[in-house]
């Protein structure tokens, strides 16, 4: 029997970081802060909601652009955050996930050949999609600590091979925030040379400091060339539900779907009526949302302060970066290793955002638990 020989779409790829660290830690016992999911539960008016819906029989196919209440519900939230008038049914799509999502809108504007810009440290599901579609990621590093974007950097780098930018804000690892002179920046590129654009806004809702959060769709011009994706899990403390969803321009919508019906076809039916019910009847949730999760990040700060780490500005998401630069010379890999191994602590290195990692000696730590767990974790982080 000949021995089957099969070239990988994805050679340089392995296990990703996030599953190996939750690994780790549940090996060594460690407290988990590296992946980004939530200790606590979901509200409960949204599981009653699923399992009310589920006995009821809502168990088949939804639409394969979502349920219309839920489309209805999504157009107020943006209309009560953003003062944004969209028609949901022609704008609104909803995914299984933002993942989904974002690697939809990828395939929808990347065609071979095509150069798609992204900010290191990124997201990791970006370059996979982009070369999947034929495309290639162009990457534009952001430096500690300050992980601000150069935009003379991105002018540069654009080519008339280029088809679009992703933008991510709040933003994924580092927990900066865009800011209006970005938006002034990028409206100014995506016009001069025609660019689409995709917005990453899954924590949306978790912007410190009471500074609103700046969305692509409170801007008609950028949205009229953009897909903005959400995450239902990050704002309802559900990520194993997987739902979220991408509104654009209607144009660019039927583009979407094209794809999207091919992928999940349609998502979770239970849940979305359980989603509609509770953004009409319990929307304080959202709003409460930053508060909620400043508190938990100034628990961790305050915890740490009597630690040798140096504590980055985390300005939203539920992520805070730490330097250990003056505790150890180990590189971030390394580093993060001997912390779970030996400390108890499960987090993340920054290089894997990178495709060249700059050598700065930071981890990524998720504050999306409860309290005691934070502080027990802080303490190990002290001890060092």
């Amino acid at each position: 029997m000949k021995t089957l020989t099969h070239s990988s779409k994805l050679p340089h790829l392995g296990t990703s970081i996030f599953t190996t660290m939750t690994g780790l830690a549940n090996q060594y016992n460690a407290i988990n802060l590296s992946q980004g999911f939530p200790e606590f539960d979901a509200p409960k008016r949204l599981k009653q909601g699923l399992a009310k819906y589920c006995e009821q029989g809502f168990n088949q196919y939804a639409p394969s652009s979502g349920l219309a209440p839920l489309q209805a519900q999504i157009a107020a939230l943006t209309g009560r955050t953003y003062g944004t008038d969209i028609n949901p049914l022609d704008t609104v799509t909803v995914t299984s996930g933002a993942t989904e999502a974002l690697f939809v809108a990828i395939q929808t504007i990347t065609h071979p050949g095509d150069e798609i810009i992204i900010f290191d440290p990124a997201y990791d599901s970006y370059k996979p999609a982009i070369e999947l579609a034929g495309g290639r990621a162009v990457h534009i590093a952001m430096q500690a600590p300050d992980y601000a974007i150069d935009w003379q950097l991105v002018a540069a780098a654009i080519t008339d091979k280029t088809r679009g930018i992703i933008i991510n804000t709040p933003h994924n690892p580092s927990a900066k925030t865009l800011k209006q002179a970005d938006f002034d920046e990028l409206k100014t590129l995506v016009s001069k040379h025609e660019l689409l654009l995709i917005s990453d806004e899954v924590y949306e809702h978790i912007a410190f400091e009471g500074t609103p959060h700046i969305s692509v769709l409170s801007d008609p011009e950028l949205f009229s060339r953009a897909f903005v994706i959400a995450s239902f899990g990050k704002t309802f403390h559900c990520t194993g539900w997987k739902m979220g969803y991408c509104i654009a321009p209607e144009a660019l919508t039927q583009e979407f779907r094209k794809i999207h019906q091919y992928v999940t076809f349609s998502s979770f039916t239970p849940a979305q009526l359980a989603l509609t019910d509770m953004l009409a009847e319990e929307s304080e949730h959202i709003t409460a949302l930053a508060s909620f999760y400043q508190h938990k990040r100034d628990l961790l700060v305050n915890a740490l302060q009597t630690s040798r780490f140096t504590i980055l500005p985390s300005e939203g998401t539920y992520f805070l970066l730490l330097d250990y630069s003056e505790i150890s010379s180990l590189d971030d890999m390394e580093f993060c290793a001997y912390l779970v191994k030996d400390i108890g602590v499960a987090a993340i290195p920054l290089s894997v955002f990178y495709q060249t990692a700059p050598g700065d000696k930071v981890i990524r730590l998720c504050f999306a638990k409860e309290d005691d767990t934070l502080l027990q974790a802080a303490a190990k982080l002290s001890a060092l």
